[in-house]
């Protein structure tokens, strides 16, 4: 039977891969929780995301108030079943999770990669397409990501 016969004729999408831009502190708490957070807490960037997508997270700064830089992927990993939902956080912040299988890995500098990521298209300018917090990139830079944090990924996630 073909793959639309068993799915209805709904044959269902690749995968997509996205970037996420939070300080590390925020990610670690994301790793330790099993979620990520996107946009200061925003519904729309986890909607665009979907069971099976990767989801990388780069991080500018250590603190969100710090200066101290970090410049770094912090966290790789996959969108789990189930959709976004609200946390209650206290003062008034309801922030919309995604729930992530985190895949265990070391932090990678950017700059080593600026010349190979497509998605940086001026390395002279690398952080510009990081400005909005959530952007989509390549399976080939996923992987690149991957191999530079020392993640092995499945033969399946880059084809």
């Amino acid at each position: 039977m073909s793959r639309q016969g068993i799915l209805g004729g709904i044959a269902p999408r690749p995968p997509r891969y996205w970037v996420g831009v939070a300080c590390s502190e925020h990610v670690c708490r994301g790793l330790a929780g099993g979620f990520a957070q996107l946009c200061h807490g925003k519904q729309a960037p986890l909607a665009r995301m979907q069971p099976g997508d990767g989801l990388v997270y780069y991080s500018p700064v250590l603190t969100l108030q710090g200066r101290e830089p970090c410049q770094q992927f912090t966290a790789l990993g996959y969108v789990a079943d189930g959709g976004a939902y609200q946390v209650a956080m206290g003062e008034g912040f309801v922030p919309w999770r995604r729930d992530i299988h985190w895949l265990p890995g070391q932090p990678a500098a950017i700059r080593p990669l600026l010349h190979t990521l497509s998605f940086i298209e001026n390395p002279a300018r690398w952080g510009y397409p990081l400005r909005c917090g959530h952007l989509e990139i390549s399976a080939g830079d996923f992987a690149l990501i991957a191999h530079a944090m020392g993640i092995t990924l499945p033969p399946s996630t880059t084809t």
